[in-house]
């Protein structure tokens, strides 16, 4: 069993009550948060109509620049 490393958010970042994509029912909070260069993915899944959706936040922010080579 691998340890997974777990990103950590602010509560204050994370979108919260999402109306469903399809009845519109607010979503408490995403099942699942995934951080990306200039990007955040959220999965959402609403408990009234047991729809998923992905939602994608994405940064005008330019991305750190990495070194190719250390």
């Amino acid at each position: 069993m691998t340890k997974s490393t777990m990103v950590k958010a602010h509560t204050g970042d994370i979108p919260r009550n999402n109306p469903c994509a399809q009845c519109g029912a607010p979503i408490p909070t995403a099942d699942w948060i995934e951080p990306g260069e200039g990007r955040v993915s959220y999965l959402w899944t609403c408990r009234a109509c047991n729809y998923r959706f992905e939602a994608v936040a994405i940064f005008d922010e330019a991305p750190i620049a990495r070194p190719l080579a250390a």
